[in-house]
């Protein structure tokens, strides 16, 4: 109880000293984490109708009752069992997620993981570790903070599951995949990803979950899915931040 009270006096300390700001605005909200309610109502947060195996957002619910199965899926079906995202990444998830990935805006990971959490609720369920997609060195220096190894810690913590931040690495820098085409993403990262060889026990027969801040193709992801079921993983699932809509389902 004494341990409850201080911490709800701590809180108000805080926010008496930083008054609660709007996720993407500098609008007043009652409580930190939280969008004002224009913000909140200008946000897309991805619910069903969505792609069962990558999350991709549908405009409409398939008929008949038939699978909502994307094309890009019904082609390449993905390593993983289930992707989810909390928010389409359109101009408005952009606000929230930039600053975080490139303005030093760590604080961001908090709330953006409680967006996941709900979306993602099912995959934390079955989840045994989570294992974020790591950077390369060079840009790890750069930005001096990984932000999927952050939203993975946040979620852990939420879900009290394990993290396991270094499972992944990165072996070779690649050029920023916002600029490539999909074929050109799945040539920038084929081989890139491994799992260390001192973290194959703790990945053997687990399920694991894989997180990132946007899934856009999906190549990244299937990248890692792949060497994370070859060193044994039960099975993999992913959860993102955002994801990036596909035009052909607009």
């Amino acid at each position: 109880m004494l341990r409850g009270l201080a911490w709800q006096a701590g809180r108000a300390a805080l926010n008496l000293l930083l008054p609660p700001q709007c996720l993407t605005c500098d609008a007043p909200v009652a409580e930190q984490g939280q969008f004002c309610a224009v913000c909140f109502r200008g946000t897309h947060f991805i619910s069903a109708p969505c792609c069962l195996r990558c999350g991709v957002p549908f405009s409409y619910a398939a008929e008949g009752g038939a699978e909502a199965i994307c094309p890009g899926c019904l082609l390449r079906p993905p390593p993983w069992g289930q992707a989810r995202a909390a928010l389409a990444y359109d101009d408005q998830a952009k606000k929230l997620l930039l600053p975080f990935k490139h303005a030093d805006r760590p604080e961001q990971a908090g709330p953006l993981a409680g967006l996941m959490a709900r979306s993602g609720a099912a995959l934390l369920a079955r989840a045994s570790v989570l294992v974020p997609v790591p950077l390369h060195r060079s840009r790890l220096r750069a930005r001096r903070y990984n932000q999927a190894a952050l939203l993975a810690r946040a979620l852990a913590k939420r879900a009290g599951l394990v993290m396991l931040p270094d499972a992944l690495i990165r072996a070779r820098a690649t050029p920023p995949l916002g600029e490539l085409d999909a074929a050109a993403r799945a040539a920038a990262v084929e081989g890139v990803f491994a799992v260390r060889p001192h973290r194959l026990a703790a990945i053997n027969g687990q399920h694991v979950l894989l997180v990132d801040d946007v899934m856009t193709s999906g190549a990244t992801a299937r990248a890692c899915t792949e060497v994370l079921l070859d060193a044994g993983a039960a099975g993999v699932d992913v959860l993102v931040a955002a994801r990036v809509p596909d035009p052909r389902l607009r």
